[in-house]
């Protein structure tokens, strides 16, 4: 079998052996099969990296064709004309109301999603831009991957902004056009701001250490001057001799000289003086406030007498300026309330308070302490020498305030924050560092403990006085809503109803404590991928899911504006924003779907209703992912591979450090969010999606399938289950586990077959006749199968709104894929195991090694195996000596025949593992 067609039609045959034999596994029949031809040579690596390609480009092209589906039509025009549809508003003043205020605030985030290469993700972007079907120009197989550092991830976040930012201009500048032919006489008056922007790249400090002060000080300078170079570009483009560009440019050339300046090591004390002070220094160049620009640059639009074309461009580049001030957006801050725990206990316990945080004596002290604060003087000595991660925050976004921007407002999200204390330690340091009238304060809601008090926490915040005050002065109260690892300890459907409960509860704790005059940013942090939390239904769903009409709904009774905001995670969020026409469409469609408003009087969905049936429906999906997630199977299953399956995707690193081991026994919590949830793709079935939704009404399926039937929300939680479950294939699961079964090893020389393996394949069952993968991997399929069983009785009695379109020749890719995969590592685990045995060096035997291939820790394995046989030695013509010698009286001699044979076999094919890793992500649509 050496092309992809016959690898699935060999598969497709072997599914038909199901019929016969239900434990027959046809995907691990196809690897044996493939192994088998491998191994005697009738076919090598080089034929199966052929079909890999094959097998990634058709992955490639279902990415660009899932992308180009969610933001459709993507044509300028179509888009234009799309626009206009929005338009169709008979007063001024109701148009003006629309278009004010931002429909979304989207953050660029670097969360670790950065799997394709640049080369691939253009080539995907351009083909989903393209007209006509998408073909073979979406594929591109680059011929190594670039590290993925935190300049690399700053850089592609800025490229995905500065293209939202030139989609956001010509909206507006439509917005104004259509303005200034209907009221003329009161077009002037209107000030667009339809879309904010924002990052958090180089300021994200929860769960990571190599982020320096002074490398988000770096960043805000380098994006100020990036912003105010393509400021002046607009403006001279409008205007070659306006007299503002020489302001613009000074003031660019200043500041790329200080960002020059703080992206050098400022470890030496003389060179961060230098550094900060000629940062701090007035200089007639440093710009920090856009105010009078944009006040002139609407002037001269009022003055420009009958030339329409010159208002609208100026007062476009004016809304610009008002969106992102001295920045290419805006910038949020990310600590752990930990942090801030470590921080305030400092304050406390100069008041004689070293008590719990949650305890009313704290919150007492947390109050006197915030009224008493007089804001402190501090410069860029002080930050460098503070040692409190959360404090140096503060001191750094004062410097900012101070001497980079004094306009645009910064966010301070607070991670695992759990009591209200933590909120008011932010404000307290946030009052005494002088930046209160410009920070935002947002708790992150994520962990279950976090989601099931969150609605207490609220209460108790909203009822504080000090808060309520710090919050009017704000003009808003913000929150944040994590996706990633509620989805992974609570179920991504558990998630999605539980942060709608808490989102609500905050419209009632508002309305409650006579906040209805500011508004309610509420920040959904999902990733792109359904086990993330975004819908795969199109872009009404991806929208609706993390703030469904039911919580908009609230916010409108109660007469609260809500400022929603989402963020594009990583290298999967930023296609969205990977070339112009991907830019506009995909904020069209937001423009066309105003995620910010909803009709108060819209009649209740009874998914809400009928709470009899979905209280019980919910907690029962919650139970049941809570079982998966306390079980040591489910565990042991998810790490079996540790992060041997994935691709590295971010610099931030995946999982905390262990040794070998620790590794042996890996623990989901040693697991970040994301690769948790790319795993679950990688070994076949995506658990915290789909699992417990069958399950769950059993005992009461008809009426449950009735309600889901008839309830808007329910329908949108089938095509989230059915999306994912059309990918989804429980043989891969248990596949995976009889790589791991001794008797397999034991069996496969059996009857005389593959002589020339029989002592390694005795050699992996001897090794394996204690390992407990294969009954952890059998178990795990075994109450996957029972779950999924309940759920094809289910969904039997609900309408497929949607069905996936070619969903065999997609599953069928997907198991050629992994069977592809599953036959790789035979390979390296026969080649692992053959490997002459070496002496012991830093306490790393021969086993160990195997253990390391066995669980994909291959680049140790490597290294250990590259130590102990050398290719070259050194020898005498590395030296320069005058004596002569006959001795040796030999060539110099290596290990080249165990490179050959051993090393590089399992190098090469762990490489092709980890493009298929790549090519399985794109048949889901995103990593993770």
């Amino acid at each position: 079998m050496k092309t992809v067609a016959e690898l699935i039609d060999r598969l497709g045959a072997l599914h038909q052996q199901t019929q016969e034999t239900p434990l027959f596994n046809p995907v691990f029949q196809l690897a044996l099969d493939l192994s088998r031809e491998l191994e005697s040579g009738t076919i090598d690596l080089a034929a199966i990296e052929s079909m890999i390609a094959e097998l990634e480009c058709d992955a490639l092209m279902t990415r660009a064709g899932r992308l180009r589906g969610l933001v459709a039509p993507v044509s300028p025009d179509e888009n234009r004309a799309a626009l206009d549809t929005c338009l169709d508003t008979h007063d001024f003043e109701t148009f003006a109301a629309a278009w004010q205020s931002p429909q979304l605030h989207a953050v660029f985030t670097a969360h670790p999603t950065f799997l394709l290469a640049p080369t691939q993700s253009e080539a995907v972007a351009t083909a989903a831009a393209a007209d006509g079907a998408i073909d073979e120009t979406a594929c591109a197989i680059p011929s190594e991957r670039p590290a993925i550092t935190l300049d690399f991830e700053h850089r592609q976040a800025m490229g995905a902004m500065a293209r939202g930012q030139d989609a956001r201009d010509r909206i507006v500048a439509r917005l104004l056009d259509t303005a200034r032919e209907r009221w003329p006489d009161k077009w002037h008056a209107l000030t667009p701001l339809p879309f904010r922007f924002a990052t958090w790249v180089g300021y994200d400090m929860d769960g990571r250490t190599d982020i320096g002060w002074h490398t988000s000080i770096g960043f805000r300078l380098a994006e100020k001057a990036e912003r105010l170079a393509r400021y002046a570009d607009s403006l001279a483009a409008i205007d070659e001799a306006h007299g503002q560009l020489e302001t613009l440019r000074a003031a660019q050339t200043h500041t790329a000289e200080c960002a020059r300046m703080f992206g050098e090591p400022l470890d030496d004390p003389e060179a961060l003086s230098a550094a900060a002070n000629r940062l701090t220094a007035d200089d007639p160049a440093k710009l920090l406030s856009l105010t009078p620009i944009v006040e002139q640059l609407e002037a001269e639009a009022r003055d420009s007498g009958g030339d329409g074309e010159r208002a609208v461009a100026l007062k476009t580049l004016a809304a610009a300026m008002r969106a992102d001030g001295l920045g290419m957006g805006g910038i949020h801050f990310r600590v752990n309330a930990k942090q801030l725990h470590n921080a305030i206990r400092r304050r406390l316990d100069e008041a004689g308070q070293m008590v719990d945080l949650a305890s009313q004596g704290a919150l007492g002290t947390l109050r006197e302490l915030i009224a008493g604060a007089e804001p402190l003087r501090s410069n860029f000595a002080a930050l460098a020498t503070e040692s409190s991660t959360a404090i140096r925050q503060f001191l750094a976004m004062a410097q900012i305030l101070r001497h980079v921007d004094a306009d645009a407002p910064i966010r301070m999200l607070i991670a695992e924050c759990e009591q209200p204390a933590t909120v008011l330690a932010a404000v307290y340091f946030a009052r005494l560092f002088g930046v209160e009238d410009k920070v935002d304060v947002s708790p992150l809601f994520e962990t279950e403990t976090a989601l099931e008090h969150g609605g207490r926490f609220l209460d108790a915040l909203l009822a504080e006085d000090i808060y309520r005050d710090y919050a009017r002065r704000r003009g808003r109260v913000c929150i944040q809503t994590g996706f990633s690892d509620a989805g992974r300890f609570v179920g991504q459907i558990p998630a999605s109803l539980a942060i709608e409960r808490l989102q609500g509860r905050l419209a009632d704790a508002m309305a409650a404590n006579g906040l209805t005059d500011v508004a309610a940013l509420i920040f959904n942090t999902h990733g792109e991928s359904m086990g993330r939390g975004a819908h795969p239904g199109g872009f009404a769903d991806r929208l609706e899911w993390p703030l469904s009409p039911w919580t908009r709904r609230r916010f409108a009774r109660a007469g609260i504006r809500l400022e929603p905001e989402v963020s594009f995670q990583g290298g999967d969020g930023y296609l969205f924003f990977a070339n112009p026409e991907l830019a506009l469409a995909t904020l069209t469609r937001i423009a066309q779907l105003r995620p910010a408003e909803t009709e108060a009087g819209t009649p209740a969905d009874p998914f809400y209703r009928r709470t009899d049936l979905s209280l019980d429906f919910y907690r029962a999906i919650r139970d049941h992912q809570n079982e998966h997630l306390e079980s040591a199977t489910y565990s042991r299953a998810v790490t079996a591979f540790g992060l041997g399956l994935l691709n590295a995707t971010g610099s931030r690193v995946s999982r905390r450090q262990s040794d070998l081991s620790a590794d042996r026994e890996m623990s989901l919590r040693q697991i970040r969010a994301i690769p948790h949830n790319a795993i679950l793709q990688q070994l076949g079935y995506p658990v915290n999606v789909i699992a417990g939704f069958g399950s769950a009404a059993e005992g009461n399926r008809e009426e449950i399938a009735a309600l889901l039937t008839e309830s808007a929300r329910g329908r949108q939680m089938v095509r989230l289950v059915r999306a994912s479950n059309a990918l989804a294939s429980i043989k891969t699961v248990a596949a995976f586990g009889e790589l791991y079964n001794s008797a397999y090893w034991a069996s496969r020389t059996y009857r005389g077959t593959e002589r020339d393996l029989s002592d390694r394949c005795a050699a992996l069952a001897e090794y394996l006749v204690k390992d407990d993968r294969t009954g952890v991997f059998r178990r795990l399929a075994s109450r996957l199968r029972i779950d999924a069983l309940k759920l094809h009785r289910l969904l039997d009695l609900l309408p497929d709104e949607e069905p996936v379109e070619n969903r065999e020749d997609v599953r069928r890719r997907i198991g050629v894929l992994q069977a592809l995969r599953l036959t790789l590592l035979q390979h390296m685990f026969l080649r692992a195991v053959s490997v002459p045995a070496f002496s012991r060096a830093n306490d790393i035997s021969r086993n160990d090694v195997i253990e390391m291939v066995l669980t994909l820790r291959v680049e140790d394995a490597l290294a250990q195996l590259r130590r102990a046989f050398p290719t070259r030695f050194p020898g005498p013509s590395d030296y320069v000596l005058e004596e002569p010698s006959d001795y040796p009286d030999h060539g110099a001699g290596g290990y080249a025949a165990i490179e050959a044979e051993f090393i590089a076999p399992i190098e090469r094919a762990h490489a092709l593992n980890l493009r298929i890793a790549t090519a399985i992500a794109n048949e889901f649509g995103a990593h993770g």
